[in-house]
């Protein structure tokens, strides 16, 4: 006898408009034991006249058997890029599963996932939204066939727009208008949510109780150039020549927090004046800075003087070990790589997102198909394409201290890891010093650093302490400001 079994493919690759899938599961988190349901699938973004144009993709966690859901935190989650899935986050963070990696971070394998026993659900509900071009969303064509332009999406501004307006869509949907909100950004997703806090309070009339930033990048500062830009990667280079053992036994011996404040003071009052002078500097004072500079920095004084004190993150990570042979990584400066040649400016690769890619691809495309029951035949897109993108007309910090005056209930939390070459902690610092200059709401603003890299949650004992800040955030909405509204 002759057994077959009949599958049934898509002979499109598209995705669904507008469509979910539910399923219900059990997590033990902080020793309690509970079922929720998660939900995942498609909901559009529409356009002036009340069409779709785009379909984002999320998933959605609620915690069951909860009695006042309006009293319950609804965290909307991103990640950055521009051009990031939510992934990172979702599977490795906040949400209540976990690939599968070492208490350091590093994959493993057979690759796969299991529950997350840090996850915020126990206090929190969390939407994780993917936008366009990553995860499964895409655009979609109008009625005639024809797609939307680009530039509806891939900006700055624009992605603010689309995104405030497909919160207040899926908020309205599922009856969260009452719930405490806050919204979470990692690396440019950073730059997003500061809009964003804006966006959504004085176009969507929607106001938060939180903005947290994981690793954020604020492109006022970053890769900008200029004596601000460069002395502020000084202190994250103190923090990953201290974890290669590369500093002088003064530092070595001491704990990593122990030394970035002498860092971080050098770097303000010292590097930065020196690098402003630039070619005017006394040869004299150029030596002694440069002398400083390797003693927190593990470089030689010969090649931050031939960099005119100028030192490039790139080619840090490519000359800090270039005598073991190794380079160290961009987004988390603990992973070291092999390069073609020693010689060189900057590394061929960054060992870590390789390291990642090849542990969290297999994982969310199983787990989104075989768990959540979520199947297509388009293809996830850790990475899509969102190229060229506009960072032009750039006001998100300003908006977020524009979202802060106007709303005394919000507050903000910034965390970073002391590792991240790419989104340094103490640039991190600086944009949290900057959103007010005016210095009147500074004690709404709380700053967390770890012991990892730009994601800090990969460390177990960062996964912990991190999301434990976050339950802390979550109860803020229970403290009424002092002076609510004057």
């Amino acid at each position: 006898m002759l057994l077959g079994t009949l599958l049934s493919f898509s002979q499109s690759r598209s995705i669904p408009l507008d469509t979910l899938v539910k399923t219900t599961h059990n997590t033990t988190v902080k020793g309690e034991n509970f079922s929720y349901t998660a939900e995942t699938g498609t909901q559009p973004v529409w356009d002036k006249e009340g069409d779709p144009m785009a379909t984002l993709f999320y998933t959605y966690y609620t915690r069951n058997n909860v009695k006042n859901r309006a009293n319950r935190p609804l965290i909307i989650s991103f990640n950055g890029g521009p051009g990031s899935a939510s992934v990172w986050m979702h599977i490795a963070y906040t949400g209540p599963r976990i690939l599968n990696i070492d208490e350091e971070g590093y994959p493993i394998q057979p690759y796969g996932f299991r529950s997350n026993p840090n996850s915020i659900i126990d206090v929190a509900d969390i939407v994780f939204v993917n936008p366009v071009n990553t995860g499964y969303s895409r655009m979609v064509a109008d009625k005639e066939g024809k797609m939307p332009d680009d530039k509806l999406f891939f900006g700055i501004n624009a992605d603010i727009k689309y995104l405030a307006e497909w919160v207040n869509t899926f908020v309205s949907r599922h009856n969260r208008w009452e719930s405490p909100k806050y919204i979470i950004g990692e690396s440019y997703g950073g730059t997003r949510v500061m809009g964003l806090s804006n966006e959504l309070q004085n176009s969507q009339w929607m106001y938060l109780n939180g903005v947290i930033m994981v690793s954020p990048a604020d492109y006022k500062v970053l890769r900008v150039g200029g004596p601000v830009s460069s002395a502020l990667n000084l202190p994250y280079y103190t923090a990953a020549a201290w974890y290669h053992k590369q500093l002088s036994p003064e530092l070595q011996n001491k704990d990593l927090t122990d030394i970035l404040p002498a860092a971080e003071k050098f770097a303000i009052d010292k590097l930065t004046p020196a690098l402003i002078r630039g070619g005017f500097l006394s040869l004299e004072e150029k030596q002694k800075i440069a002398k400083q500079m390797a003693f927190y920095s593990g470089l030689s004084e010969e090649v931050i003087l031939q960099h005119n004190l100028d030192v490039p993150n790139s080619f840090f990570w490519k000359e800090l070990l270039r005598d073991e042979g190794k380079s160290i990584g961009r987004l988390d400066s603990r992973y070291t790589g092999i390069d073609k040649m020693e010689a060189g400016m900057r590394p061929d690769y960054s060992p870590e997102l390789t390291s990642w890619l090849h542990s969290f691809t297999p994982a969310i495309n199983h787990y989104l198909k075989n768990n959540l029951g979520f199947k297509t035949d388009l293809k996830y897109n850790l990475f899509g394409s969102v190229r060229p993108w506009d960072n032009r007309n750039d006001t998100t910090r300003d908006d977020l201290r524009q979202a802060m005056a106007q709303n005394p209930y919000l507050k903000v939390l910034v965390q970073s890891g002391y590792y991240d070459g790419a989104t340094t902690y103490f640039q991190a610092k600086y944009t949290m010093w900057h959103v007010d200059p005016s210095g009147k709401m500074k004690d709404r603003f709380t700053y967390k650093g770890y012991r990892s890299g730009h994601m800090m949650y990969l460390r177990s004992e960062d996964l912990e302490s991190s999301n434990e800040d976050l339950r802390a955030v979550s109860y803020t909405h229970l403290t009424l400001p002092t002076t609510p509204y004057v």
